[in-house]
């Protein structure tokens, strides 16, 4: 027998670290000659102008509500504007002495809305709550009871009304577009029909359009004497034009549903509506949650257009309140800002919740 030689073999490179900061870095930032002149150039940028910004909202920046103070030399941002109009920009042309009652119908309506989004309170009597927040939230706008003095509608503005229009749009138009939705892949004729006239309609004309239709045009069609308040023609048409786009978002996932699942239902005798209950419609919505996100997102930030018939909701109260007041007029800029940062944590707020749904919807997906 032949001894063998027992040879080591060479020592391999440690493995590379691809968790943490710094292999993110690396792999994001890092990764090739291009990646890394981008991050050069970008981050050169950033150290530039960041700088130069903060300086002029933080550092530099006029807090107090004197618009003298904000034309010395050397001041930055104005933010005294928000301080100085920060009730007109919240509650618009609301009586200034009533105004704690949009205060708590704000804070009612906002409540059952983050309520409604977390699981514990998914109960069968949250619709009965809704109805009761909604009347409490008119009782407390509207007023005329409980020795409450009457605010029309057209009082109505600033942080209130956009919620009220985002919140109920938003409910009304999703049944709405779910009837649509199936109404389009219908085999019959004449709803399908339909619901694609619909549709292509609503999607052809800015909303702009459809509010002034519903404002200053639908008023004229009705019989002499008849009058609808203009919220409600509003809230209508904004519920309208959402609903046909969230129709075509549902309408994608309908669509993407395997057509043999539904042969499969109609094998175990399952009617047409126990079919889209049971297995069409929790899978066809789950798939589209982003979309449906999308839309709610952009039908919030569409309710700033209600100021072309008069209702000043948040961006028009604030235009309101600064364009009247000369002093304060150059600084609507910063105005602009404040109300974007408004816009911009309901907005993320929106999109993060949407995050949270997707996740729970494609649990069943991971197993």
């Amino acid at each position: 027998m032949t001894a063998t030689t027992f040879q080591s073999i060479p020592a391999r490179p440690a493995p590379v670290n691809t968790e943490g900061p710094v292999a993110w870095v690396k792999a994001n930032l890092l990764g090739d000659w291009k990646t890394t002149l981008s991050t050069v150039i970008v981050s050169g940028f950033l150290l530039w102008y960041v700088p130069q910004i903060l300086n002029w909202a933080f550092f530099t920046a006029s807090w107090i509500p004197n618009f003298e103070a904000c034309r010395a030399d050397g001041v930055g941002a104005c933010w005294g504007v928000v301080a100085e109009k920060y009730r007109i920009i919240f509650f618009g042309r609301y009586p200034y002495e009533e105004q704690w009652r949009p205060l708590i119908a704000t804070i009612l309506l906002t409540s059952l809305l983050v309520a409604s989004c977390i699981r514990v309170f998914w109960k069968p009597w949250l619709p009965l709550l809704w109805l009761v927040v909604l009347a409490a939230f008119f009782a407390l706008m509207y007023g005329k009871v409980m020795g409450l003095t009457q605010v029309d509608t057209d009082r109505w503005g600033g942080l209130p009304l956009t919620i009220l229009l985002a919140s109920l749009s938003l409910v009304m138009c999703f049944p709405l577009a779910l009837v649509i939705a199936l109404g389009r892949r219908s085999n019959l004729p004449a709803i399908r029909s339909f619901c694609t006239i619909y549709v292509e309609l609503i999607r052809g004309v800015p909303l702009i359009s459809v509010l002034f239709m519903a404002s200053f045009m639908f008023p004229l069609f009705m019989p002499q004497g008849l009058q609808i308040d203009v919220l409600i023609r509003v809230l209508v048409g904004i519920t309208l034009f959402a609903a046909a786009y969230m129709a075509e978002v549902i309408r994608g996932g309908l669509q993407a549903i395997p057509k043999g699942q539904v042969e499969a239902a109609a094998t175990l005798g399952l009617s047409y509506w126990q079919t889209q209950r049971k297995i069409v419609l929790p899978q066809a919505l789950a798939m589209v949650v982003p979309g449906i996100m999308n839309n709610f997102i952009s039908t919030f930030k569409d309710t700033s257009l209600v100021t072309i018939v008069s209702l000043y909701e948040l961006t028009g109260a604030m235009k309101m309140g600064v364009n009247s007041d000369a002093n304060w007029r150059p600084y609507i800029m910063e105005g602009y800002l404040f109300i974007a940062l408004i816009y911009f944590i309901f907005c993320f707020s929106m999109s993060r919740y949407s995050h949270w749904v997707e996740k729970q919807v494609n649990k069943s997906k991971l197993r």
